[in-house]
């Protein structure tokens, strides 16, 4: 009688977002998109002409794009948010060393919980948010400032959209290149293998934790 064969072991898993974080990052990115996609329709002609509606995508770009820092204001009641925010502000000797790496993926720079391309990312996706933000104010308002001001935020405005699009598209395909980071932001977890590989230090203080050693955050 054939005995049957032993299950295979289950990878241990490391709990890398909370739900709070994941719901923040899912609504930013799908307003994010909105307003790339209306922006297009409202800057191409040939897109005008087969979506129509103007006026309608008109205000959906507006009213999604005052909406975008809510999810980003409302995740501070969140502690484990507020802790990844700090993590993503603070850039280390290791994050420099990281950039200036042509060998950054072979484990020998110390890495966090956030690589620093992740941080740099952030930075510039949180300034290109806000000055979006301020001058789509001046663009809606019209009695709010002067012609010049107006004509400045336009220009501004249609610069950093820009800008927001090519980081948007970037991200999308660091996020393909690694699926298993991509999952993390829809289950939260990753699994230990991929953790100590991607990001070592971060693994290292996660077990510290878990032993009641504690840690500092990187």
């Amino acid at each position: 009688m054939t005995r049957p064969a032993d299950p295979a072991p289950v990878e241990a898993e490391l709990a890398r977002f909370s739900r709070p974080v994941r719901w923040v990052h899912g609504l930013t990115g799908v307003l994010m998109l909105v307003c790339i996609a209306t922006a297009a329709v409202l800057y191409n002609g040939s897109l005008q002409v087969l979506v129509g509606h103007r006026p309608v995508v008109e205000q959906v770009h507006v009213w999604c794009g005052f909406a975008l820092p809510v999810p980003l204001v409302a995740g501070l009641v969140s502690g484990s948010y507020r802790a990844d925010l700090r993590r993503l502000d603070r850039f280390t000797p290791h994050d420099w060393r990281w950039l200036r790496s042509r060998s950054r993926r072979d484990g020998r720079i110390p890495v966090g919980k956030f690589n620093a391309g992740q941080k740099l990312n952030g930075a510039l996706s949180a300034g290109a948010i806000a000055v979006l933000l301020l001058t789509g104010v001046v663009m809606y308002d019209t009695g709010l400032t002067s012609d010049a001001w107006r004509t400045g935020a336009t220009l501004m405005h249609d610069w950093f959209s820009l800008a927001a699009g090519l980081l948007v598209v970037g991200h999308i395909g660091f996020a393909l290149r690694d699926p298993i980071a991509m999952r993390s932001m829809r289950t939260g977890t990753v699994p230990r293998r991929w953790a100590r590989a991607e990001h070592g230090a971060w693994a290292d203080e996660v077990d510290r934790t878990a032993s009641g050693r504690g840690g500092s955050p990187r």
